[in-house]
């Protein structure tokens, strides 16, 4: 499980823990934490030691939106060459998914970078739209883009959202106790560690950031435990030769000078104030949503998860994979119902890959 250096610590720390006789929940929210959590067994020596740590909504494929989804397949439809990552290619919208809409003849594109995006606009005459998604931690690349100003051809379709918003909103929501909070390395790295204090300071839950080794999250879920024990609620930094305080400056610089703050929903989630990022004003020939808003006005508000799809309580803790009636039987990677079941940060998908009994306990 362990590299042999490294089994000894963390039989130590799991012992350690063990001796606080704690009965904790905690949470966190980065598919890569959920990744590790679940290929290293770390789930059911933590739960012996009386801690639960539960996945948020840290697969940003994930908690994209049916609707956007469909506004991308309908670009795609109107004749646009709709460009995005591997990941959100089979997600599904209400029925279909872009896989879909390519199968029926229409140019939806795989790239691994915004910039492929960019040099096919300057190779041909045809509209080309970026589906554009991730958290703070890929945003600054295509606000980097939109600064060099791209082809007039080119536009953005923001689907990018924002994680201190979320976490307020699960607290907000009071469905789940959380005692405490793993926060994502790679997000802060961005954001920086000072971007989280709000929420320790308004709602007293501890929070630690980790990096993404076995080690890291023992070291994070034993700080906070150490909190908790003594009844403190701040934000410490496991990760610290990574992410600093104030986070990325340039990054989060070029970030908010070409987006800006707006409330959105999240699949499974209602609406959350200030958690979504659309370009500004001044950017607005590049807003893919502006360009052709007459066009995208004819979709509907409202979609329907599939039926009998329990991603929306996964990604809000609420329900475990093997909850779902669907997983590993008509939900599968092969045949995907659902969003956590396609990308490789969903818990669904984890679940399966390692074949584990349950996520994350």
């Amino acid at each position: 499980m362990f590299r042999y250096r490294d089994e000894g610590l963390a039989q130590r720390i799991i012992e350690r823990l063990k001796g606080l006789k704690l009965d904790l929940r905690l949470m966190h929210v980065c598919g890569t934490h959920q990744d590790t959590l679940v290929k290293f067994g770390l789930g059911p020596l933590l739960q012996a030691a009386g801690i639960e740590v539960r996945a948020g909504p840290g697969c940003p494929v994930c908690v994209t939106t049916a609707r956007e989804i469909e506004e991308a397949m309908l670009l795609a439809r109107m004749g646009k060459v709709v460009a995005t990552f591997g990941d959100m290619f089979r997600v599904p919208g209400e029925n279909q998914s872009l896989a879909d809409v390519k199968a029926e003849g229409f140019d939806v594109r795989m790239v691994y970078s915004i910039t492929d995006c960019v040099a096919l606009a300057e190779k041909t005459a045809r509209d080309v739209v970026f589906f554009s998604i991730g958290f703070e931690t890929t945003a600054p690349t295509p606000a980097s883009v939109i600064l060099h100003t791209p082809p007039e051809n080119f536009s953005i379709l923001s689907a990018h959202r924002l994680i201190p918003p979320a976490m307020e909103a699960l607290i907000q929501m009071g469905e789940l106790r959380i005692d405490g909070f793993i926060n994502p390395g790679h997000v802060s790295a961005i954001i920086g560690a000072n971007a989280y204090e709000f929420i320790s300071t308004r709602y007293q839950i501890p929070q630690v950031i980790a990096g993404f080794e076995p080690l890291d999250l023992l070291v994070a879920v034993y700080m906070l435990a150490i909190q908790a024990c003594k009844g403190e609620a701040k934000v410490e930094n496991e990760y610290a030769r990574v992410v600093k305080p104030e986070g990325n400056e340039k990054a989060k610089r070029i970030m908010e000078s070409v987006f800006e703050p707006f409330d959105l929903g999240w699949r499974g989630f209602p609406v959350i104030t200030g958690s979504g990022l659309r370009l500004k004003e001044e950017f607005a020939a590049y807003d893919a949503r502006k360009r052709y808003e007459d066009e995208l006005s004819e979709l509907s508000t409202e979609y329907q998860e599939p039926e009998g799809c329990k991603c929306g309580e996964i990604l809000r803790g609420l329900v475990y994979p093997e909850d779902c009636p669907l997983f590993g039987t008509v939900c599968t990677p092969q045949h995907p119902v659902g969003p956590c079941m396609v990308s490789m940060e969903g818990c669904c998908n984890i679940l399966f890959k390692y074949g584990k009994s349950r996520i994350g306990i």
